[in-house]
């Protein structure tokens, strides 16, 4: 039977503005926007609503920014029928997914995601690390490009993010040695990005072992709907293996592509991306033209969303004709 999936965002979806119009046009969405503002003890309402662009850049406000749009958006759906029968998120976006998943309650994903992104921003002094993304890169050319970039200092993938992008992180030098080394090897593009921090690399173990205990402090529920994690891009039910991945996905590459690939080999032919922008909408056109979704993180969007929903079900029935 065909399935929908919900996507949800991580860093670099972030916009001034994003949830405004959801918390004007919903309840529910206003509702989630104040438990985000009481669980951290600062209006974080006011941060995505009118807050500079500078401000939503600083990790430690961009993850429970990005998480509240996005579950405020998951309970609009909700309100509305639209359920998902998986769900994946990109990085940051994972904590949001549990969320949808029943796995992790909201107001402790909002502070589980402000301490993460405070120990990640604490991870690297400033300046130290950069990333990097390379497009089009053949995919056998990688390893080499790494190891020779190293020279003694960190860089490594950080996000299969399609089959034509990959991102780099790790140290500054070794990460602008392996862009021009990336070029050298046939990449149409290799570009450093306006990160604050160098994640998904082993210069965050230490951003990594500070959120082992703030994990460990909190409740992890077996998973009412199936998530494909970021670490092993594998299927998770139970919530011991939900905080585990959480773990390990700090300081290891997020293998977006193997989820989104898992995804349409579990059933998933729609999806929804469900928070701010549509950065994961574009990136699955280029994984797997099977997969047919829409974004949801304004109310006009809604009517898509519905569709997609729609849609599904159609296949579904179509698929049950005897």
């Amino acid at each position: 039977m065909p399935k929908l999936a919900f996507l949800f965002p991580g860093q670099g979806s972030q916009y001034s503005g994003m949830g405004k119009l959801l918390a004007e046009s919903y309840p529910v969405a206003k509702r989630t926007f104040e438990e985000a503002d009481e669980a951290l003890g600062f209006a974080l309402s006011e941060l995505c609503f009118s807050g500079s662009e500078e401000e939503l850049k600083k990790t430690e406000n961009t993850q429970p920014a990005l998480l509240t749009v996005s579950v405020a958006a998951f309970r609009v759906l909700a309100e509305n029928g639209i359920h998902p029968d998986i769900v994946a998120g990109h990085s940051l976006g994972e904590y949001s997914a549990l969320v949808a998943a029943g796995s992790l309650a909201f107001a402790d994903a909002v502070r589980l995601v402000r301490k993460r992104g405070q120990y990640m921003q604490q991870a690297v002094a400033a300046g130290a690390g950069a990333m990097a993304a390379l497009l089009k890169l053949p995919e056998e050319k990688l390893d080499g490009v790494l190891a020779e970039a190293a020279q003694g200092e960190v860089v490594t993938a950080a996000n299969f993010n399609s089959p034509d992008q990959i991102v780099i992180a790790g140290h500054v030098k070794a990460v602008e040695r392996a862009v021009e080394l990336a070029k050298a090897a046939g990449a149409k593009r290799a570009i450093l990005l306006a990160v604050s921090a160098p994640f998904h690399c082993p210069l965050m173990r230490p951003a990594q072992d500070k959120l082992r205990v703030d994990l460990d402090a909190t409740e992890f529920r077996d998973l009412a709907v199936p998530l494909v994690n970021n670490w092993q891009a594998a299927v998770i039910t139970r919530g011991a293996d939900a905080r585990q991945g959480l773990f390990e996905q700090v300081p290891n590459p997020v293998h977006w592509t193997k989820s989104m690939r898992l995804l349409a080999a579990e059933g998933v032919n729609r999806f929804v991306e469900v928070g701010a922008g549509s950065v994961l909408t574009g990136l699955c056109r280029n994984i797997d033209a099977s997969l047919v979704g829409a974004k949801f993180g304004e109310p006009g969007d809604l009517e898509k969303a519905i569709h997609i929903q729609t849609e599904r079900a159609i296949s579904t029935k179509s698929e049950n004709k005897p």
